[in-house]
């Protein structure tokens, strides 16, 4: 009984990865109850594990005195000495007690206790295994669609987790199987709540991409400044090289398009500019402006400029419902005014 109880410990540590040390606290304090649960809760118990010896034992425990005042936790010297003449006043005598003997109500307790145990050691190394993934990117596979309420459910490497619907880039479909990157956005250390939360939405999806995508990013020589995002539709973002001989928007694009065209066709046709960070402000929000030309730039207040523009790129530089502007103004960090010059 004892070798197979050892050897489930073991198959846990190595099919879920938790730890034996974690679980075996779990089962003392699962026999614990257990022994409380069939004796009495004022009673006093020990419980010894020993994976060295593959031994599990319960021993109840009470004190030596000369008077009894409460029977559950206390037994006389004479009473003691009757089993072994060692016992002295002070000494606690410990009898083992037989777990096969406990009730059925006492050991479905115990069972209760140990089940908890093996959900919260998987919730655990769940949460330490994407805790080292926070803000990362992770690839997961499509294992259901939820039509009702349009969450997905994913298989990733750390076990299961849920993109939700306001985590998905709009209009994106998904079906069984589908392989899809998502972004770690927020670990939940708390008991209750997903364990996750996934994102295909967040500015730091695009910017991961490209640090994986751009050799350059990843070796240190170019820098992404900033992301602002308006997910499913665009995407602006700002770069900056540190070799004066390498162009950084040239290298996120790569030969014919090819880096760029990857992350596109990832994010489901969203358009994406690529614009060169400047520390001048009006050189940076000019060019966040893209693909409208712009003709000036002055600073009007903290964080406020004026933008001026030729009349027939009026339009472009605002864009639909203003978006080329609204995401120009959280890309640079600055108010922006544009005028028809």
């Amino acid at each position: 009984m004892n070798t197979e109880f050892f050897t489930a410990l073991e198959l846990l540590e190595k099919e879920k990865g938790i730890p034996a040390d974690y679980m075996i606290e779990k089962i003392e304090a699962a026999l614990v109850s257990a022994y409380k649960k069939e004796f009495g809760n004022n009673t006093n118990v020990r419980v010894l594990i020993d994976p060295a010896k593959k031994d599990v034992r319960v021993y109840q425990c009470k004190d030596v005195v000369e008077v009894v005042e409460n029977p559950e936790t206390q037994i006389s010297l004479e009473d003691a000495k009757a089993v072994a003449k060692k016992y002295k006043i002070g000494m606690v005598m410990e009898t083992e007690v037989k777990t096969k003997n406990f009730r059925r109500l006492s050991a479905a307790a115990a069972k209760s206790v140990i089940i908890q145990g093996i959900r919260e050691g998987e919730r655990r190394v769940m949460q330490e295994a994407y805790e080292n993934k926070h803000e990362e990117i992770i690839t997961a596979t499509v294992s259901k669609v939820d039509r009702e309420t349009g969450n997905v459910i994913l298989e990733t490497d750390s076990g299961r987790a849920v993109l939700r619907l306001s985590e998905q880039i709009p209009g994106e479909d998904f079906y069984v199987g589908d392989k899809i990157k998502v972004f770690v956005m927020e670990v939940n250390k708390e008991a209750k709540g997903p364990i996750v939360t996934l994102s295909r939405v967040h500015p730091g999806l695009v910017r991961r991409m490209f640090e994986l995508e751009v050799p350059e990013i990843t070796d240190g020589i170019v820098m992404v400044k900033g992301v602002s995002r308006e997910a499913g539709s665009r995407t602006k973002i700002s770069v900056f090289s540190r070799d004066a001989d390498v162009d950084p928007v040239g290298a996120c694009i790569g030969t014919h398009g090819s880096r760029i065209a990857s992350i596109v066709d990832e994010l489901r046709g969203e358009k994406v500019d690529i614009i060169e960070y400047s520390e001048v402000p009006e050189e940076y929000i000019a060019a966040a402006l893209a693909p409208a030309e712009v003709l000036g730039v002055t600073l009007t207040a903290e964080r406020a400029c004026r933008v001026r523009v030729a009349p027939d790129q009026l339009s472009l530089a605002i864009g639909k419902e203003g978006q080329n502007a609204r995401l120009a103004a959280r890309l640079t960090g600055y108010k922006i005014d544009i005028k028809a010059d």
